[in-house]
């Protein structure tokens, strides 16, 4: 647990700085340089990403169960990463409703993925890792919001069109994933 802890801290953290630190982040951009800050943030994030596949990989091996989730969980978690699929496309392609009224989807989707997960599963693995990003992206969001008021930040709608290609490719790279993805890259078929 304590790898994944690490892993964790590391990786939030570093997401973390503009949340909480923001004029400090300021000042590094400016006695560094963009291409240094982001090259170390960068280095940060993945030692801490490999820690927390790792220590969630080591954590999973010998469970400790809080709870045991009723099976209707997991049908709720498939269409909540449904919608996180949605808001993630919708982050990618500009001039959508979405990213027009949310403002940040992107945060959003890791929101709704925690949440998803931890009604899903009842081990302190799932617990430390789906919670620690549901309090980040929480955090996160806020934060970004309460930045966009001042700064005026709107983001364009363009269109009928873009709002259905952000659905349409969501729904297809869900059940892509859903089907095949999940399964490879974490070792559980979400639908068997």
């Amino acid at each position: 647990m304590s790898f994944l802890v690490l892993g964790l801290l590391l990786f939030l953290g570093a997401h973390s700085i503009r949340i909480f630190a923001d004029g400090w982040r300021t000042a590094q951009l400016e006695r560094l340089g963009e291409k240094p800050w982001k090259g170390i943030v960068t280095v940060v994030s993945l030692l801490g990403f490999g820690l927390l596949i790792w220590g969630f990989g080591l954590a999973r091996a010998t469970p400790v169960v809080l709870w045991a989730p009723p099976t209707w969980t997991r049908h709720l978690a498939a269409l909540l990463m449904l919608l996180s699929f949605i808001l993630l496309v919708a982050a990618q392609i500009p001039g959508n409703r979405i990213k027009s009224v949310i403002g940040h989807p992107m945060v959003a989707s890791v929101k709704v993925w925690a949440l998803s997960h931890l009604l899903a599963n009842g081990t302190l693995a799932h617990v430390v890792l789906f919670g620690a990003f549901l309090l980040w992206s929480v955090a996160n969001f806020a934060a970004s919001r309460r930045r966009d008021r001042p700064a005026g930040t709107t983001y364009p709608r363009l269109g009928i069109g873009r709002d259905l290609l952000v659905v349409g490719v969501g729904v297809v790279v869900w059940g892509l994933f859903a089907a095949y993805g999940h399964q490879w890259l974490i070792g559980v078929k979400p639908f068997g």
